[in-house]
């Protein structure tokens, strides 16, 4: 299974850590954990009938709107991959969808991947000299061998213990 990660707090916590594999333009870090629960479930599992000030405790019922949360262990399992392409390296939004769809494709061609939260970071342009279209075939294809390549590496590489942030 590859999830999305979307919460600022998952980013925050795999970025924190050095990265596992750099390539020309991209780098990858990577933290053997599984995402941070919603607020939603946060609040949920904070909140216990005997808290309630209103007296006796009213029977629970289920929502309907809302899944119930996975174990850990089903969470644990899967690949979860964010993607971050800042606009300083990547001016137009066609080149921008193009980069992301090629770091997807790249994750969905490697189900082997190691479980955690995965985060590709595009940290340098590429030369607007060689790639004049903003969604060219040549574009496509050669961050497509970059991306592979960059996962390679990370396959290959054991995970660092160390974390860029200082230990205080």
């Amino acid at each position: 299974m590859i999830g999305k990660l979307q919460r600022p707090v998952d980013f925050e916590r795999v970025l924190g850590h050095q990265s596992r594999a750099r390539s020309a333009h991209f780098a990858l870090h990577h933290l053997p954990a599984s995402p941070a629960p919603s607020a939603w479930h946060a609040a949920k599992l904070r909140t216990a009938p005997a808290e309630l000030s209103t007296g006796d405790a009213q029977p629970a019922h289920k929502l309907v709107e809302h899944d119930p949360p996975l174990a850990p262990s089903v969470q644990a399992e899967g690949c979860w991959v964010g993607i971050v392409v800042p606009k300083r390296h990547a001016k137009r939004s066609v080149t921008r969808q193009l980069l992301k769809r090629q770091i997807r494709a790249a994750f969905a061609e490697r189900p082997s991947m190691p479980p955690g939260l995965w985060v590709v970071r595009l940290r340098s342009p590429f030369d607007r000299q060689k790639f004049p279209s903003a969604a060219s075939d040549a574009l496509r294809a050669a961050a497509r061998a970059e991306l592979a390549q960059l996962l390679d590496r990370a396959m290959k590489s054991p995970p660092s213990p160390k974390t860029a942030t200082n230990p205080t």
